[in-house]
């Protein structure tokens, strides 16, 4: 099948997928076929890989079988993260160089959410990476964490442009992503960084310091908020209250069951 051909394709099961799950907008962009076909490709697999699961289900029901559909959160990960690397639900899609979908334990009981990608993220396909994500680093450290003990992800996916905040329509186009990265990884507490990330989480207006000093909940999970690392290199000041921040966080963690971070994981 020529390359054209397989492009057209995917991209009449690509639309069909996403009508399904209620779409009726597209940013496509001015991509190349080449750059279509890659992000189509990755829509495929997930889309693929869920289709997979669910004849899989089938076939278990009509052998009176239970259906081993909810024994697979590995295979349900990939399949997210794969559509989330073709997603083109907005228009930041058009403009991006990648999608971060995040990176760390995908079985973490601790997850780290931030605002969207910089331009250093958006270049390498990280969450958190440069100078901000050295100091996030330490700030894990500081109360027993490695980097790949934490799901580190940003409520966006894609950069938004000159780093600007993000607007309306897009963070409504990015969270069902985030919502079934926390189904899926199941942590026993998150730690949300920066105001903007806080406020998504919470649905609250208010400022990121009167949502600091108390625990919230997101999908009946345990939120701490605190300063961005990004804002903390800016405003040294801030550094003691973020470590007050962080001592609360691996309480709300250790009260919440989770795992003692420093050992082996499987």
């Amino acid at each position: 099948m020529s390359e054209a051909a397989t492009l057209r394709d995917l991209l009449v099961r690509y639309l069909r997928q996403r009508a399904e799950l209620g779409d009726r907008e597209l940013f496509l962009g001015g991509r190349s076929a080449g750059q279509l076909l890659e992000r189509l490709q990755a829509a495929a697999v997930a889309g693929l890989s869920q289709a997979t699961r669910t004849g899989r289900a089938a076939a278990a029901e009509v052998e009176g079988q239970p259906s081993s559909v909810e024994a697979e959160p590995a295979d349900e990960f990939e399949a997210l993260r794969a559509e989330v690397l073709g997603c083109t639900r907005c228009r930041l899609a058009d403009n991006r160089t990648t999608v971060v979908f995040g990176e760390g334990d995908a079985t973490a009981d601790l997850l780290a959410v931030g605002e969207a990608p910089g331009y250093e993220e958006d270049r390498s396909g990280r969450p958190f990476v440069g100078p901000a994500g050295q100091l996030l680093d330490k700030m894990l450290g500081a109360i027993g964490f490695r980097r790949d003990e934490v799901f580190i992800c940003n409520v966006l996916k894609c950069r938004p442009p000159r780093n600007r905040d993000p607007v309306a329509d897009e963070v409504a186009s990015c969270r069902p992503y985030l919502r079934r990265q926390v189904e899926l990884i199941q942590p026993k507490a998150v730690c949300a960084f920066g105001r903007f990330a806080a406020q998504t989480l919470l649905d609250s207006e208010l400022s990121l310091n009167r949502l600091r000093g108390a625990v919230h909940e997101f999908m009946g999970v345990p939120v701490v908020v605190t300063y961005h690392p990004a804002a903390l290199l800016r405003n040294t000041q801030w550094k003691r209250p973020a470590w007050e921040d962080l001592q609360a966080l691996r309480r709300v963690y250790d009260e919440a069951g989770g795992r003692e971070p420093g050992g082996e994981r499987g």
